[in-house]
Parts: structure tokens; C-alpha cells; sequence
């Protein structure tokens, strides 16, 4: 193992210098270093001391855990965990039971669900070297033998169980690259798979069947404020819209399921509202019903038993999750066992048995508690906890939690993220802040386990914002789109103003700031570093875009009319001239902080050629630039020893540029 080479090179090395000098003598050593992988490629970063490593070694071995599967007639799950370097399918056959594994590759399985009625297989998915371009494979619980399913090419995704469970439905780009086509195969036969109907764009998936297993509920995605749901006849492939038609204000669908009697459907969308909110359409009347109306949040995801009793619901409240539970018969609320505030990840029902109780499963993370596995019994309101994650050791109920802050931008909006302080007790003065922006840009930052970050907090003193910035989710439709198209750089605007918030604020140190951030937010790391580099002692651009044009062109063509509709579309003169304007690159040099890129060689989404191309033009400045590229990595690292790497040089970044 790559560790225990690391140390026996350290105590070869040791024992070498102790044999060569006198014991009586005081000498200098040259202090020993952490070899870089040769799947690595690295510029500017200094050699990484192994006394660094250790010191690090305990916020480097936190564990998680999530809910992938309920066994079909058992009381018993499949979860997502990491013993050595990814994430893989573990069995686990009771609350608190070993943790059985059963996958046992060199890439990370994203996803595993138990053939219905079966109990013998499951179907999982996974990539290589994180080119997103998933495979699935059948797994034999008695062989350990995995069958391929799909062509081993193509981008595919997981699939959808029909109701009686021996056929999975799934989009994949097989046919052109670039459009999700929908397929079903019976995975215990994998000759099965056959094209069912045609899709033009990559913003196809599958959601539900039909009670008869003869019709499939599909979401056509546009775009973060426009989507469709429409059925699929699976013997002729006709598509039917059955979304009201897009006119004026558009309409965002998310989560939908259809009743097992086939007479409505349950839907998460904003027609008429800022808020996505659960609704109920009657198929015969054509009318909704919205069932979350004293609700003034977005509702997340929905998960209808199969029975159709109880529909299960989480709410995103300020970035905060809560678990609701409808009774369908009577819509009223089910009295639920109180969950600790926190964020709930996923949610299941077990599937219904003879003469058990209703019990729901979830994911569930916060601040100060890394992902594991719980339960909910409807009847006996017990919560029953599956699995409880290592943390290297390190007590995580004293780290901190995150704390709401808000402040006013440029035009007077009102802007919100979460901040951790670094404990009192131990550091005194005016404390170093790290801004990390998120992703997407559709995403949201919510108080999430931090990991490794926590060890910026604790161990360094530095406090960290991750602020929601105009066009994150969360907040309102409306709120969604303002940082579309030509208003790209009013949510650059938005870390401005923070940057004037952190000024007056008593503790936090403005003279101390750094920004980071991954995907969009890497773009955002480096357009501050253009706009405020003097108020900034660094930017770490992780797997970011630098050039919106060159971006637009090379980004996989499954999602690029995706992009468009955010971004802008670069074959538009004018919108090509803005872009280019605002870009990074077309300005970087006024990047005169200090500059670390990171990026994965097989990014399907923002292109090597971004991080390549910044940095060789900011190294023009005479600026500092550290750089690393991980040959088996794509769209951010998810091996561990990458990410280790990368935490080792990024600790090493903020100790020098930040702290000194």
C-alpha cells in the first residue's frame, strides 16, 4: 500500500542518517517528504514534509455513509462507504452490523439498488477515472460475479425499477453521444436492452412507470427555471407532455411519482409560486392541488411508499432540511420522531412486507456529524440509527456550527451564507477568513460536515464563509435567475460585499482573506482575484472555468445547450463579445494574488484546457502559480489519495500566502 511505502521510505531514510553520523554529534537532517504519485502532475508546489502529513493524518480519515438499497424482503440495506481509496457497495444486515463489503474496485461505484422481489443481485454503476460516462453492471450475491448491462461507451444512467420489478428503465447517450434515449432491459437478462424511444438533448431522465408497467414518467430538463414531465408509451415510444404548456413565467418540475391507483400524480415544481411545492393532479378533473401551501420553502424530493399510503418529503428551510410525512388518504401530517437539524441526503421506503410496520430510510449529515445511515418506524416513532462513520479519532460533536450571516449587496439584495468560527477558547485576535464559493451555480451552500476543512478551523484558527450568492437555489425563483446571462458579474459583486461585511466585522480579520471554490466557483475565485486581487491574499481555482467561450465549446454535447441557457450562447455575436470580456483569462493580468489550480485530466464538464490556460497566462505576471492535475480524476478528485494530495499542497497554500 502507497502508506506503507510512504513510511518505510521515511524510516529507511531515518535509519540511513542515524547510521552515518556519530551519536554524539548534533546535526541538521533534511526533513523527509512526501513522493508525488506519477499519476500526479505538479508545478510551483513545494515538496510536501511528511511531518505536514501527519499532523494533517486525522482530518484526512473521516468516513461517511449512505443509504443505496433496501433488501426486497429482508431488514436489510446496501450502503455507500470507504475503507480504502473510493466509495464502495457495502452490505449491511442489521442497525449497527458489520459492514460487509462487496464491490472492490479501483473506481469509485456511484450508485447501487436491489433487483425487486430478487434479493440475489443488485445493480450498480460506475465510470473510470471520473469521465462521467457511467456503466451498469449486475452483481451476484452468491458468485460475486458483475455483469456488464450496458455498452461500455456510452454515458448511462442508473435506471428506474418498474413495479414489478424485472425491468430497469435508463437514459443513455449510446446512439448519438449527445441525447438521453430511453432504453429498458431486464437485468437478469441483459439481451433484453432495447431502445424504446428516441430524445433530442441530454436533459432527459426517467422519474416513475405506470401502475401496468406499460407507460414511463420522464422529465425533459431545460434548464434550472424551465422543465417538462411527459409520459413515454414503451411499445410505440410516443411521448406525450403532460405539464401544462411553458407560456409566460416558466415552470420548474422536480421529483414526481405516480399514484399506484393511476388516477394522479405527485410533482414538486413553482407554477405559480417562488417556492417548488408539492402538488397532487387529478388525471380525470386535470386539476392541482398544492399539499405544502403554509410551507414558504422549496421542497426537495419526494418518496411514495408503495402501497401509495404515505408519501415521505424533504424541505430546504434556509439551507436547513426537514422530513415531513403525509398520510395520502387523509393529507394530514404524520407525527415523525424529532431528527437533529441537519441535512437529509436521500430518503426510501422499505418495501412493504405482511405485517410490518412503514419505515422510512435516510441519509442523514450536519455540521458537527459526518453522513450516516438512519430509519423511521411510522408507527413506533422509533429512529434507529444503521451506521456510525469513523472520524479519525477526533470527538466532532465539539466542532463548530455553522452560523446564518446576511449582508447587502451592491443593489441593496440581501445576500446570505453560513459561517464557522474557529473555537474562542483557543484563538484569540482577529481570525484569517477562507471565502469557498460553491458550484453549479445553481447549487447551494448549506451546513454541511466539512471534513478535512474542519482542520482550517481547529488546528489553524481561520474561519470559513460559504456564501449563497445571487443565482444559488433555495431562495425563490426569481432570486434563481439573477446572475443569468448578461448579469454574470453582479454575483461577483455579491462576494464584494462580503468582502465590506468581513471589514466590519469585529473578529474576522480583513487584512486575511482567501477565496476558493470548485466548478462556477472556480470561475468566481478568479474573477474576484481580478475585480478585488487587493483585498484578497490568494484564490484557489478548483476544476473552474476561466474562459466562458472555450468553455461553451469543449464541454461535453450532452450538457452543452444545457450550459447555453445559463451562461449564454457563444455563437451569439454579442453574448460571444461579453463573454469573452468577462472571462478570467481575457483579464488575467490583473491576477497579481497568489494563484492554485486543480484540476482532473478527464473533466467531462469544464475542460483541462481551462485550468491549462490560466495558468500559463498568469505565470506571465511574475505571480505565484501552483498547479496540480491528477491523470485519473475528473470533474474534482475523488480517490483519496489525490485528495489527500490535495489537501497536503492546499494546507501548504494557506500557511504561506495566508497566515504569513
Amino acid at each position: 500500500m502507497r502508506f506503507d511505502r510512504l513510511f518505510l521510505t521515511a524510516l529507511a531514510l531515518s535509519a540511513a542518517m542515524s547510521a552515518a553520523m556519530p551519536h554524539t554529534a548534533i546535526a541538521q537532517t533534511p526533513e523527509a517528504q512526501l513522493e508525488t504519485r506519477e499519476n500526479l502532475v505538479t508545478e510551483g508546489i513545494p515538496p510536501i514534509s511528511l511531518s505536514l502529513v501527519e499532523r494533517v493524518n486525522q482530518y484526512t480519515n473521516f468516513r461517511s455513509a449512505s443509504l443505496q438499497s433496501w433488501h426486497p424482503t429482508k431488514r436489510e440495506i446496501l450502503i455507500s462507504t470507504r475503507f480504502g481509496d473510493v466509495a464502495q457497495i457495502h452490505q449491511v444486515a442489521m442497525p449497527g452490523g458489520m459492514r460487509k463489503q462487496l464491490t472492490f474496485y479501483p473506481e469509485r461505484i456511484s450508485g447501487a439498488s436491489y433487483v425487486p422481489e430478487d434479493g440475489q443481485h443488485f445493480v450498480f454503476s460506475k465510470d473510470i477515472g471520473g469521465n462521467e460516462f457511467s456503466q451498469n453492471f449486475r452483481y451476484d450475491l452468491k458468485t460475486g460475479a458483475a455483469t456488464l448491462l450496458t455498452d461500455g461507451k456510452s454515458r448511462n444512467s442508473r435506471g428506474t425499477w418498474s413495479n414489478k420489478g424485472d425491468r430497469m428503465a435508463y437514459t443513455s447517450t449510446r446512439r448519438t453521444g449527445q441525447d438521453n434515449d430511453f432504453y429498458v432491459v431486464n437485468p437478469l437478462d441483459p439481451k433484453s436492452d432495447r431502445l424504446v424511444a428516441k430524445a433530442t438533448g441530454g436533459g432527459w431522465s426517467v422519474l416513475d412507470w405506470s401502475a401496468d408497467d406499460r407507460t414511463l414518467l420522464a422529465i425533459e430538463y431545460r434548464s434550472a427555471n424551465e422543465s417538462n414531465l411527459v409520459t413515454i408509451d414503451l411499445t410505440t415510444g410516443a411521448k406525450t407532455q403532460i405539464s401544462p404548456p411553458q407560456t409566460g413565467v416558466k415552470v420548474a418540475y422536480g421529483d414526481a411519482v405516480l399514484s399506484p391507483d393511476g388516477k394522479g400524480l405527485y410533482s414538486v415544481n413553482d407554477r405559480d409560486s417562488e417556492f417548488s411545492r408539492l402538488t397532487y393532479t387529478d388525471f380525470k378533473t386535470d386539476r392541482s392541488t398544492v399539499l405544502t401551501a403554509e410551507i414558504p420553502w422549496d421542497v426537495e424530493n419526494i418518496e411514495l411508499s408503495k402501497d401509495g399510503k404515505y408519501l415521505a418529503f424533504v424541505t430546504n428551510e434556509a439551507g436547513v432540511n426537514r422530513l415531513r410525512v403525509i398520510d395520502t388518504a387523509t393529507r394530514k401530517i404524520v407525527k415523525l420522531p424529532t431528527l437533529p437539524s441537519g441535512l437529509i441526503l436521500g430518503i426510501s421506503w422499505r418495501p412493504s412486507v405482511v405485517g410490518q410496520n412503514p419505515e422510512l430510510g435516510l441519509t442523514f449529515l450536519s455540521a458537527t456529524q459526518a453522513a450516516d445511515v438512519y430509519s423511521v418506524d411510522l408507527k413506533t416513532q422509533a429512529l434507529t440509527r444503521w451506521t456510525e462513520s469513523e472520524t479519525g479519532g477526533i470527538a466532532t460533536d465539539s466542532f463548530s456550527n455553522a452560523e446564518l450571516v446576511k449582508w447587502k449587496s451592491f443593489d441593496t439584495l440581501e445576500i446570505s451564507g453560513f459561517l464557522y468560527r474557529p473555537p474562542t477558547g483557543k484563538f484569540r485576535g482577529k481570525r484569517p477568513v477562507i471565502i469557498d464559493i460553491h458550484g453549479g451555480p445553481e447549487a447551494q451552500a448549506k451546513p454541511y460536515f466539512l471534513g478535512r476543512n474542519n482542520y482550517y478551523l481547529n488546528e489553524l484558527g481561520i474561519a470559513i464563509i460559504y456564501p449563497n450568492v445571487r443565482g444559488s437555489s433555495g431562495y425563490g425563483k426569481t432570486f434563481l435567475t439573477l446572475d443569468n446571462g448578461f448579469k454574470r458579474e453582479d454575483s461577483v459583486k455579491d462576494i464584494g460585499a462580503l468582502l465590506d461585511w468581513i471589514k466590519q466585522q469585529p473578529d474576522l480579520d480583513a487584512d486575511r482573506i482567501l477565496v476558493t471554490g470548485g466548478s462556477y466557483g472556480g470561475y468566481m475565485s478568479l474573477a474576484v482575484a481580478v475585480r478585488y486581487g487587493d483585498r484578497i491574499r490568494g484564490a484557489i481555482d478548483v476544476v473552474g472555468i476561466s474562459n466562458f467561450v472555450s468553455f461553451l465549446e469543449r464541454t461535453e454535447s450532452y450538457r452543452r445547450d444545457l450550459r447555453r441557457v445559463e451562461y449564454g450562447d457563444e455563437r451569439e455575436s454579442k453574448m460571444r463579445d461579453f463573454l469573452t470580456q468577462i472571462s478570467p483569462l481575457s483579464q488575467a493580468d490583473k491576477i497579481r494574488s497568489p494563484l492554485f489550480v486543480v484540476h482532473g485530466k478527464n473533466d467531462p464538464r469544464v475542460p483541462l484546457n481551462e485550468a491549462e490556460q490560466i495558468v500559463q497566462r498568469v505565470q506571465r505576471n511574475g505571480t505565484p502559480v501552483w498547479f496540480l492535475m491528477a491523470k485519473d480524476e475528473g470533474h474534482g478528485f475523488g480517490k483519496k489519495k489525490n485528495v489527500d494530495y490535495e489537501f497536503y499542497s492546499t494546507v501548504m497554500f494557506v500557511q504561506e500566502f495566508l497566515l504569513k
